[in-house]
């Protein structure tokens, strides 16, 4: 039969996210909409938001945190082209993303001294590879495989090398080890369902070291320089951006900042993402047609969760179509170079009711593509 029941808030993409519960254009602080960013007013909210950043997060005091162009994607290329070459590198990837670092690496970077550790789709790579004397990359979790690293065990606490973690999909919605991870870049587009366009860059001591102390054989774009006459640029992760951003989105990150803040913190909205994951696992467990991506129950992702079905590549097309159509679920496509199936955000911006109202909808529209 089909289903009555829709969920009030359809939207289940990877990115963007869905807006918090409850959002609203009109309570966003507007104050600084149309002021310079560099005046004492812009400034202040971009430091209020890192502030946020920091102590929401439990960011240590000693790491530096800054806003930057290019959503994650440019915060990973900054790091990047500012830091490697300094020792071997190790990339850990099992999925699109990740394999994106490794041809920026290897085919921009042009560094010959790189290992290469890869996975298929739903599983991980041999993470006790990494060498603690060599600089490693990696996604915490792979947002087109529904991957995750279950812990930061496997990093060296006597490293001499940096950990630069792509942590977009992760961060607000997994625990992060900093005291492990040297690098850290996220874009709030995604756990927080914030506006995209701007990238975050969390850098440990040992991270400013390595600016202050290596130079790279390439020139760096303006965008991507992060020091002067040797020196960390302080005023970056003080609120005086590299290029001008938009603060109707920094206003919008601040709202999501204070959302979570006010649910009980990054350990409630983790235990919320946690939650919705479980209402998925007892609905796949229970069905034989439909199954994990991710092989290991502690590899699975809490955000972006995907899915295979018993059918073609045709009739999954078909099923997210006629769910589209009905208004039920938008966007929920696996990636376009990952295996044919669903990818259903459940970050704690998604309502554990909306994906237990989903999944009736997942039955009914299997039955009739495949009927």
């Amino acid at each position: 039969m089909k289903p009555q029941i829709k969920p009030a808030n359809p939207n289940f993409s990877s990115g963007p996210c869905s807006k918090r519960p409850g959002y609203q254009l009109s309570s966003l602080d507007t104050a600084s909409l149309g002021r310079s960013h560099r005046s004492s007013l812009g400034k202040a909210v971009l430091a209020e938001s890192i502030a946020k950043t920091k102590a929401i997060l439990g960011i240590p005091d000693d790491y530096r945190v800054g806003i930057v162009a290019g959503s994650d994607t440019g915060a990973m290329e900054m790091v990047m082209w500012s830091m490697l070459g300094a020792r071997p590198v190790d990339v850990f990837h099992w999925e699109s993303f990740g394999s994106g670092w490794l041809t920026d690496i290897t085919k921009q970077l042009k560094l010959d001294d790189v290992n290469s550790y890869l996975a298929d789709y739903g599983e991980l790579p041999d993470l006790s590879l990494a060498n603690p004397s060599h600089d490693a990359v990696f996604t915490w979790n792979g947002t087109t495989s529904g991957v995750k690293v279950p812990n930061g065990d496997w990093i060296s606490e006597e490293r001499e090398g940096l950990t630069i973690c792509d942590a977009t999909s992760a961060v607000f919605a997994m625990p992060m080890p900093w005291e492990k991870l040297d690098v850290v870049t996220y874009s709030w587009q995604k756990v927080l369902g914030g506006e995209g366009g701007h990238g975050v860059i969390v850098l440990s001591p040992k991270a400013v070291e390595r600016l202050e102390s290596y130079t790279p054989s390439w020139p760096l774009p303006k965008i991507f320089r992060m020091t002067k006459g040797g020196k960390l640029i302080e005023g970056i992760f003080k609120g005086a951006t590299i290029n001008t951003p938009s603060m109707l989105c920094v206003v919008d990150y601040i709202d999501a900042l204070d959302w979570v803040d006010g649910i009980g913190g990054v350990d409630a909205a983790i235990e919320k993402s946690q939650a919705n994951l479980t209402v998925l696992t007892n609905f796949v467990e229970s069905r034989d047609w439909i199954q994990f991506l991710a092989k290991q129950p502690d590899q699975r992702s809490n955000t972006s969760v995907c899915l295979t079905l018993d059918a073609t590549e045709e009739q999954v097309k078909a099923l997210i179509k006629l769910l589209d159509e009905e208004q039920v679920a938008y966007d929920i496509g696996a990636y376009r170079d990952a295996p044919a199936g669903l990818r259903i955000w459940a970050g704690a911006t998604v309502e554990a009711a909306d994906i237990e109202a989903l999944l009736p909808w997942l039955d009914w529209a299997y039955a009739e593509v495949t009927k």
